[in-house]
């Protein structure tokens, strides 16, 4: 499903060298999966921030409090049959749920083209912290929409 969603959208943006690991990262917390006919229709992980990740230290500065008080919403994707069904609400819904559970704020990156998602996060109202570029490699400067959710 990863490699329909990727050939369709371009998520991930960088297909990964072992997509089993991209999609369960050192830093997980947690993750989850949405089905829908017997089949995986989605997928979503909670992490720990990573170095790569903007929005947890833009958060924290704001809020006053380590960027360890803060969960990474991030590796969100629903199957293209399966969209416009809610499934991405659910899997956003449980994994801000699990964040509230463990006393974190949920925070998340996103790439500023990937303008379904960030409609999705707008949607749900979380509110954009900036727009930041970030460089992914020797040539590949992206630029990324940092979000946190309503507090």
């Amino acid at each position: 499903m990863l490699a329909e969603v990727h050939e369709q959208d371009g998520y991930p943006v960088n297909w990964p060298d072992r997509p089993a690991a991209w999609l369960t990262p050192p830093s997980l917390i947690a993750s989850w999966v949405a089905e829908l006919d017997g089949r995986v229709a989605g997928h979503v992980v909670l992490s720990r921030s990573d170095a790569g990740d903007a929005a947890p230290g833009l958060w924290s500065a704001r809020a006053g409090v380590g960027v360890d008080a803060t969960a990474v919403v991030n590796r969100l994707f629903v199957a293209p049959w399966a969209r416009g069904r809610g499934i991405g609400a659910l899997l956003m819904a449980r994994a801000v749920a699990e964040a509230g559970d463990r006393d974190l704020h949920p925070v998340l990156d996103v790439v500023a083209s990937d303008t379904g998602a960030t409609a999705l996060y707008e949607r749900l109202g979380w509110e954009l912290l900036a727009t930041v570029e970030q460089e992914w490699g020797p040539e590949q400067r992206v630029a990324v929409r940092c979000y946190a959710a309503a507090s």
